[in-house]
């Protein structure tokens, strides 16, 4: 028995039980804004310490030997140690990423850990703060996940935590249709024509009333010519009926095709490691 290999496209990852997931990676200009965040509020966190050193050494609280020193942990804390740490403790989030809506991930779709924040912090050395971000800018603009260099040598990426809502249910069929939907027959309505009825039940209430009786009565007079019996109702009503019935009896259909292919599998003896025999 031959095996078909799988397809995996750009936005996929493929997990370990050979499920492909559709991810979606956070865009370039919203990486480089959660960037810019990130930098901003590590910028403040500088001055804030950069102030309070001051402070203790004009209150000779310390000497100013050790300013030097102090200026240098200053800046690992604020650049490697700080950024690593809450990569680490929040799972890939900081303030930036929360703020757009990205959480930084390993390629294979699982969360990163304390060697992929430290390796993208060490990196984000140089990338964004000895070259003001332009390295970083010029790496994610051509690689295909808006990756940075960090990413590409820590094996992450920036996945997008925030979707889109979902549509909006699809209304069901009219109750003053019931027995119609019983013994309509619909089932040589066209395949464009039949989506094109479908995108037109999902717009309607969106649409300005003079062009959805417009696109209704059109939809309905392409239609009548494939459905026996025709009900005695409106164009719209005609429309969104049709629409239903398709509907419900094509997931009715799946579930049949699950059901019995459920059913065969159970019926199926299995090998010497519970698999099916063949």
């Amino acid at each position: 028995m031959a095996v078909e290999p799988i397809a995996i496209v750009p936005d996929e990852v493929l997990t370990g039980e050979a499920v492909a997931l559709d991810v979606q990676p956070l865009g370039f200009f919203l990486r480089a804004l959660g960037t810019l965040i990130d930098v901003l509020v590590a910028v403040a966190g500088m001055l804030l310490l950069a102030w309070v050193s001051g402070w203790m050494l004009g209150e000779d609280i310390i000497g100013t030997d050790v300013s030097s020193i102090l200026s240098i942990l200053m800046i690992v804390l604020v650049t490697v140690v700080l950024p690593t740490a809450v990569e680490t403790l929040s799972r890939g989030r900081s303030i930036g990423r929360l703020a757009v809506g990205g959480r930084i991930v390993r390629a294979d779709g699982g969360a990163a850990g304390f060697r992929q924040a430290l390796i993208r912090a060490l990196v984000g050395v140089l990338e964004i703060w000895m070259t003001l971000g332009g390295l970083a800018a010029l790496v994610g603009a051509f690689t295909p996940r808006s990756q940075r260099l960090g990413d590409l040598l820590a094996g992450t990426y920036c996945q997008r935590t925030r979707t889109p809502a979902l549509p909006a249910s699809a209304p069901g069929l009219p109750a003053a249709l019931g027995e119609w939907a019983q013994v309509a027959d619909v089932t040589r309505l066209p395949d464009p024509l039949a989506r094109r009825c479908a995108q037109f039940v999902r717009q309607a209430e969106r649409m300005q009333p003079s062009a959805r009786a417009r696109l209704a009565a059109s939809l309905a007079d392409e239609v009548a010519a494939f459905v026996s019996p025709l009900p005695a109702t409106d164009a719209e009503t005609l429309v969104r009926a049709v629409v239903a019935v398709r509907r419900e009896r094509e997931y009715a259909a799946l579930r049949l095709e699950d059901d019995r292919v459920a059913g065969l599998v159970a019926r199926t003896p299995a090998g010497p490691r519970g698999f099916p025999q063949r």
